[in-house]
């Protein structure tokens, strides 16, 4: 840090993932060195992994609080709205819950920037209590169960209940799986189903209500 204040006029810093630790020591240590305000944190690997730097936010990292604030940031930009109304709409008329729509629920938490980028932002204690599961093998996980319905048809899709042995084979198959792993992302499917028909009755759409009138999350249009 102090080389690059020497040789260039620095007017800002990126504290990138790998630089930063989760105690803060190497964003006090440059900001102290060069005298530069620090404008960005990385939060992953990934290009999109850049949030606007807080310093209050931040504190309260290195302190073990987390960053409640920045965590319903997170979730409310990985959430397609228009998408979670209509899926509502769905479930409450009765249309039903398919592969299709179970698709989508992993996709969006793909979006959301990765199980790990959100663990980062809980509080201390609950953090290490999600830490016992590993996020890495969590991430793949949900790549596993894409490619297994990527591997069905429309309509397989759309009638889950069409899926016995047979397609479970040719599925699994097309998705470089054991059937063991079709047969465990299924079972996980059916049980968001029950959830969703339990909520059939306006359920769904008194919980995005709440959610909406969350801080920092858009208001709901009904």
């Amino acid at each position: 840090a102090k080389a690059f204040k020497d040789a260039l006029p620095l007017t800002g810093i990126i504290l990138t993932k790998t630089d930063g630790d989760s105690r803060g020591g190497a964003a006090l240590s440059v900001r102290q060195i060069t005298g530069a305000p620090i404008k960005f944190a990385g939060t992953s690997e990934k290009l999109d992994g850049l949030e606007v730097f807080d310093a209050q936010r931040h504190a309260g990292r290195i302190l073990g609080m987390g960053d409640i604030v920045a965590l319903v940031e997170q979730v409310t930009s990985g959430v397609n709205m228009e998408a979670a109304q209509k899926l509502a709409a769905k479930v409450k008329s009765g249309a039903g819950f398919d592969l299709n729509d179970f698709l989508a629920q992993l996709q969006q938490m793909k979006q959301m920037g990765g199980l790990s980028s959100l663990m980062d932002k809980l509080p201390a204690a609950m953090a290490a209590k999600a830490g016992q599961v590993d996020m890495d093998k969590a991430e793949k996980d949900i790549k596993r169960k894409e490619g297994i319905i990527h591997s069905m048809t429309p309509l397989e899709r759309r009638k889950p209940d069409l899926i016995k042995a047979t397609r479970k084979r040719r599925i699994a198959n097309g998705a470089g799986v054991h059937v063991q792993e079709v047969n465990r992302m299924l079972k996980e499917f059916e049980q968001m189903q029950d959830m969703m028909k339990k909520m059939k009755g306006g359920g769904m759409m008194k919980m995005m209500k709440r959610l909406g009138g969350m801080k920092g999350m858009p208001k709901m249009p009904f």
